[in-house]
């Protein structure tokens, strides 16, 4: 069986990495014969510093279906259009807001440095941090800060993109038309109902709606409405709900 893994908040923790208890209890499954696949809201390069080596190779969805990686390589990404890209910088830059925004691999961060999603910015100096200007490509935005959240949010949703707004962070989270992380487990080849997934936020509920079983991890109210199973957000309960696999 295909097994399919959110990270933060699902099986790793406070941006950690992966538990030696947590690897254990992967590495069991794998041995059993079960397919293992990552699908995150991080691009692959942050994606990869909380994984162990040998778990690099697995398959992945970072950006929320924006980037498709298999052994240790990016396979395919998804960027904004040009004209879209140019959109919504200008309302970026109107608001205000600062931004960690993506390309392929490197990135243009503006948030402040103590924020929390920082830490978890290519902690391994893969990349590099450059000026919006300089990215070729635009892959996945967040959006920090800006002075005024809510009429940004309104003019976003005027435009043609997938927004995913995390209350308990704060951040819009914007990705190309069409992204979600059922999309990107179909270019891998996954079929609906030949995958079991687990999750805990609002970017898990397009697999979640395609999977033969889904666990739900703490209490997210419209992930429970389609979950086939619940348990707290606690890793050692995590861990005992993979072992019943």
């Amino acid at each position: 069986m295909k097994i399919v893994f959110d990270l933060d908040g699902t099986i790793c923790f406070k941006g950690k990495p992966l538990s030696k208890d947590m690897v254990q209890a992967l590495e069991s499954l794998a041995g059993k014969g079960h397919e293992i696949i990552y699908a995150s809201a991080r691009p692959i390069r942050d994606l990869l510093p909380v994984l162990p080596p040998h778990m690099q190779q697995y398959p992945m969805i970072g950006g929320n279906g924006a980037f498709v990686a298999s052994g240790g390589e990016i396979i395919s990404t998804i960027h904004f259009d040009k004209p879209l890209a140019d959109k919504i910088v200008k309302l970026i830059r109107k608001y205000e807001a600062s931004y960690l925004i993506d390309s392929r691999w490197n990135y243009a961060y503006t948030g402040n440095n103590e924020h929390p999603i920082r830490r978890n910015v290519d902690p391994e100096q893969r990349a590099a941090n450059v000026p919006l200007d300089e990215l070729n490509e635009i892959v996945k935005v967040v959006i920090l800060h800006s002075i005024n959240e809510q009429q940004l949010l309104e003019e976003l949703q005027q435009l043609p993109i997938v927004i995913y707004v995390h209350g308990n962070e704060g951040i819009i989270d914007i990705s190309p038309q069409g992204v979600d992380k059922w999309a990107g487990l179909q270019a891998l080849g996954i079929l609906p109902q030949q995958f079991i997934a687990f999750g805990n936020d609002a970017n898990d509920v397009s697999m979640f709606k395609h999977a033969q079983r889904s666990v739900c991890v703490g209490e997210h109210n419209t992930l429970m409405q389609i979950a086939s199973e619940h348990v707290a957000s606690d890793e050692n309960q995590v861990i005992l709900k993979i072992k019943e696999l």
